[in-house]
């Protein structure tokens, strides 16, 4: 496995692999992998000839009160989880190497409508940041496809109509959420949870659980359900962000027309916020 930090050296060999004909996968990450991230990696060795997964923690993506500096860092431990996943190639850069204006002067994309909601709300500068840096891999690996995890769903749908709008002529597929033993979805900042945190934790994904049971059981005044599961997180421990029963496609509040479901919610637990959500699909 190549391990490179420059954009020279990553744009040679993509067009080495391109010139051999190879179908390019991109696993785009911000290190301190887990299970989670390798179901990304095994994705994409299945579906093309040529893995490529980038390490990289973005400060653009990161509000001024938010955790960029304290970001869990594991570059040795990530090596070797990639190297025996069969991943051909990491793209590891400086922040210099990526943004060589300064943060202050990059150029930003931004999608609208889709990233002013939900986590987009308390998190205002954190989509255009993950828009901008992907964009910029996108140009730099130009990937057949791209694999993203579907635990952060809105940012899956964000990066989905980035790529069509801006015409960019790659495959974004969402990989299905990987969880632990108690439903907790696999996170890097679950490092900051310590044992029983982790246990309160794992009732996020309990409280949209029974929401969906509720859905499929017919119940559609959709506000009476996020409620009662805002209460819920509160009972146990949670601090509710957002709990949002939304139309899957446009992330907008879902009507009881709506077949294709996904429930969104954010909480913090102390000083760390975590997301989940699930899919809910109705047939009448």
């Amino acid at each position: 496995m190549q391990i490179l930090n420059t954009r020279d050296e990553l744009q040679d060999l993509r067009a080495q692999v391109r010139r051999d004909g190879k179908k390019i996968g991109l696993v785009p990450t911000m290190g301190n992998l887990h299970q989670g991230h390798l179901a990304l990696v095994d994705a994409a060795i299945k579906d093309c000839d040529f893995v490529l997964a980038s390490i990289f923690a973005n400060p653009l993506q990161f509000g001024p009160e938010e955790d960029f500096e304290n970001y869990p860092k594991t570059p040795g431990s990530d090596y070797e989880k990639l190297e025996q996943s069969g991943c051909n190639v990491v793209f590891e850069p400086s922040v210099l190497e990526l943004y060589p204006g300064g943060l202050d002067n990059q150029t930003q994309v931004t999608v609208p409508g889709l990233s002013e909601r939900h986590c987009g709300v308390s998190r205002p500068v954190h989509f255009s940041g993950v828009c901008t840096v992907v964009s910029k891999l996108f140009n730099l690996t130009m990937p057949d496809t791209a694999f993203f995890g579907q635990k952060d769903y809105q940012q899956l749908q964000i990066i989905r109509k980035m790529t069509a709008d801006l015409c960019l002529p790659i495959k974004v597929v969402g990989v299905p959420t990987v969880r632990d033993n108690n439903g907790l979805a696999m996170s890097s900042r679950n490092n900051y949870l310590n044992n029983s945190q982790l246990l309160i934790a794992s009732n996020l994904y309990t409280s949209l659980e029974q929401a969906k049971v509720k859905v499929e059981e017919g119940e559609r005044d959709y506000s009476v359900l996020e409620a009662q599961a805002i209460e819920f997180q509160t009972q146990i421990g949670l601090k509710t962000d957002y709990f949002s029963i939304c139309n899957a496609a446009t992330l907008e509040p879902a009507t009881q027309t709506d077949l294709h479901l996904v429930i969104l919610t954010a909480a913090w637990l102390s000083p760390t916020r975590l997301i989940d959500n699930i899919q809910v699909k109705l047939s009448n």
